[in-house]
């Protein structure tokens, strides 16, 4: 990159959050790991957006099965700033509101099995961008059962356009 300073950054808080991934795998049973594997996916790199996903796969030794872990990343790449979901949206817009009746219902649509019912997302909850899209997601136990994998919902930027913030990534790809 250009501004080294903000590389440096970025692929700080990336080695950071890696490391986060590895430790909550390992919790309190470092001796029991049989197998770890860590790789990324870049799911956006344009506009000067960079979102990406870090996935950690862990298994344990006599465990029925492993458990991965995604967490993901949105930086502004002029800045180096890391986005949480709540920063895409204008201030005070209900965007847990909104985006929880546009996962609500694709999980109607396309008959999603619950473990306990789906009420909302939380404000912090799980996003990458991909181009034009908004991808809300959860973790493996987190609202279905572990053999649905990822429940991840796309959802169209242009479906949110009165509340996305124009100066944030969204604003961004949304631009022509």
């Amino acid at each position: 990159m250009q501004n080294q300073e903000v590389e440096r950054s970025i692929n700080r808080t990336i080695r950071e959050r890696n490391q986060q991934l590895i430790n909550e795998q390992i919790g309190n049973m470092p001796s029991s790991v049989e197998e770890m594997i860590g790789y990324y996916e870049i799911k956006n790199n344009q506009r000067e957006v960079l979102s990406l996903s870090l996935i950690n796969y862990t298994y344990h030794y006599h465990a029925a099965h492993g458990m991965t872990y995604i967490k993901s990343l949105t930086f502004d790449l002029r800045t180096g700033r890391l986005y949480q979901l709540k920063d895409l949206f204008k201030p005070g817009s209900d965007y847990v509101k909104r985006l929880s009746v546009l996962i609500d219902k694709q999980i109607k649509q396309r008959n999603i099995q619950l473990l306990n019912g789906f009420t909302a997302i939380r404000p912090d909850q799980d996003f990458y961008i991909a181009d034009k899209t908004l991808v809300i997601y959860f973790q493996l136990y987190e609202i279905t059962p572990y053999v649905v994998g990822f429940p991840m919902f796309p959802i169209s930027i242009f479906d949110l356009e009165d509340i996305v913030d124009e100066n944030g990534p969204l604003g961004r790809m949304a631009a022509s």
